[in-house]
Parts: structure tokens; C-alpha cells; sequence
């Protein structure tokens, strides 16, 4: 018996606004019936002693203190630069 039915594979179709054929809708009326009969196999393992976790790993943040760090030089700033004028970048305008 399958467990999702051509009219909600038709009913999902038109809620994504997907046009598909009726051979579509049987094909992937079977496809998901064998993606929720996969899915369906988690039930018969047994997660009584199980913690819920959102990761695999367990993740930390790894921090380094913020310490403030001298840059480059001004000079050395402006080689770079195309264009500038008073020890400032010039770049183009963006607003008129």
C-alpha cells in the first residue's frame, strides 16, 4: 500500500507551482513512497537511551583574545591605491 497518494504528490506539484505530467506524478508518487518506507526503518531503532543532539560532533568556538595589532603604514597603504589625495583613498562617487 502506498503511503502518499497521487493527489498529494499533485497537490504538492501545484503548491510548488510545478506543471507535471500524470507519468510524473506516478513516478514520483513511487519515489517517495520508497523515501518514507526508508525513512519509515529509524522507527524500529531503539534512541530510548539516546541524547538529542543537533550535531555529530561536538562543536566549540574556539577564541583567541583580541589584541589589538599595528597595520600597515599610510605610505604603504597608498602604493596600492589608484587614486589619492590628502593621505584618503579616492574612490567614485556611488550617491549623486
Amino acid at each position: 500500500m502506498s503511503r502518499i497518494s497521487a493527489e498529494q504528490v499533485k497537490h504538492v506539484a501545484h503548491l510548488a507551482r510545478l506543471a507535471i505530467t500524470e507519468e510524473e506524478v506516478n513516478k514520483f508518487t513511487q519515489q517517495l513512497d520508497k523515501i518514507i518506507t526508508y525513512a519509515e526503518q529509524l522507527n524500529e531503532l531503539d534512541t530510548e537511551n539516546i541524547e538529542p543532539t543537533s550535531h555529530v560532533l561536538e562543536i566549540k568556538n574556539v577564541m583567541r583574545e583580541d589584541v589589538a595589532k599595528p597595520g600597515l603604514e599610510i605610505d604603504q597603504v597608498l602604493k596600492n591605491a589608484p587614486d589619492h589625495q590628502d593621505r584618503q583613498i579616492k574612490v567614485p562617487p556611488i550617491i549623486e
